[in-house]
């Protein structure tokens, strides 16, 4: 029995909008609290946890004096920026009386789309995690209507584990996980302790003809593990108020369902880099830059570069290239190509007099960089 949260260095945890908000009564401080010291029980032991909420819309339904969930967009995104005041005060409160800082990230799937804010994005994460800050993420409702229409934060929630290289996806929900049938119909349904991330029958299984779990959010879920399972992370689907739930799964207690992702994380970083994005542009490296990046395992750095070509942004894919042309690798830029033409042959202490401003002293991470 594989145990995919225990061991983890960087979990996600996405905390479904029903439990937040008590079935839609509005934010319940007990259960956030709750989770919240788990969460820092977690950090404690050295663990660096993000938390993915829902339950802006609820919440901001609760203040305004709504008992009918709108349909008009516009009321859903004024709920949400109602609501979400509410929700990001609670999570502060909660973890800072445990000792805990916090931040809320708002993000929309566009913002991981494109490459430039991606790279922002986790660039941003990263440096909060190194404060040891816990995130408090959510889907910016008030300008997007991805997730009103869809109920995907689930999906968000594979997005950021992708994003920031996690170990593991947690997804706590109103369910004790998947089940072989809708229980609630089906008193035969069996729940299944252990799946393979990405098999298909689990989607059917989920949201296919006769079910009623997609329509409750399993679906989603499913399809958040295969999406969080290309980066390697594997993702554990359990009852959100079963007691010191986190706590338990990082013992390595086997809590809900574990789907297990089949590829390795860097080997799947890796192939996502060499595979599914399209070249912007190449950067040729001397001679000492090549072996670097061949034997030693190294960034590239601007110094190293004599000739840029493309048009490429910050956080696009080039190729990189040795002095004859043949590709070395490929890596996502850290910089665009008209300003890595001002920083080439240059040292990296020069970038920020340079540009008037630093991102990173790598032109290309090596943990953004695969061999060719």
């Amino acid at each position: 029995m594989s145990a995919p949260v225990q061991g983890a260095r960087r979990i996600v945890v996405k905390v479904g909008s029903t439990l937040v908000t008590n079935e839609g009564r509005g934010v319940d401080a007990v259960a956030i609290g709750d989770w919240c010291r788990q969460l820092a029980r977690l950090a404690e032991q050295g663990v660096e946890p993000l938390v993915v909420s829902s339950g802006a819309i609820a919440e901001g339904m609760k203040r305004l004096g709504w008992t009918t969930r709108p349909s008009a967009l516009h009321e859903l995104q004024a709920a949400a920026a109602v609501g979400q005041m509410g929700l990001a005060q609670m999570y502060e409160t909660r973890l800072r009386e445990l000792g805990v800082a916090s931040a809320q990230v708002l993000l929309t799937h566009a913002d991981l789309a494109d490459r430039e804010r991606y790279l922002n994005a986790r660039t941003t994460l990263m440096t909060l995690l190194q404060h040891r800050v816990l995130p408090v993420i959510n889907e910016n409702d008030t300008v997007v209507n991805d997730e009103i229409k869809f109920g995907d934060n689930d999906t968000l929630g594979a997005l950021v584990a992708n994003l920031i290289d996690a170990d593991a996806l947690v997804i706590l929900t109103d369910q004790r996980g998947l089940y072989t049938a809708d229980p609630r119909k089906d008193d035969s349904a069996v729940l299944l302790s252990e799946v393979v991330a990405g098999d298909e029958k689990l989607e059917q299984m989920a949201g296919g003809t006769g079910s009623g779990l997609g329509k409750g959010g399993m679906l989603t879920k499913v399809l958040a593990a295969k999406r969080a399972a290309r980066s390697g992370a594997s993702t554990v689907i359990a009852y959100g108020r079963e007691p010191d739930v986190l706590l338990r799964l990082a013992a390595g207690e086997s809590i809900g369902t574990a789907l297990i992702a089949q590829t390795a994380k860097r080997a799947a970083r890796k192939q996502w880099m060499a595979d599914q994005l399209q070249l912007r542009g190449r950067v040729r490296v001397d001679a000492g830059a090549a072996r670097a990046l061949r034997e030693g395992g190294r960034s590239l750095l601007p110094v190293g570069v004599r000739a840029v070509d493309g048009d490429f942004r910050r956080g696009e894919v080039v190729a990189i290239c040795d002095a004859s042309g043949s590709e070395l690798a490929r890596g996502l830029a850290n910089y665009a190509a008209s300003e890595t033409r001002l920083l080439m042959g240059r040292p990296s202490a020069d970038i920020e007099s340079l540009l008037g401003y630093e991102a990173e002293p790598e032109l290309v991470h090596r943990d953004n960089l695969v061999l060719s």
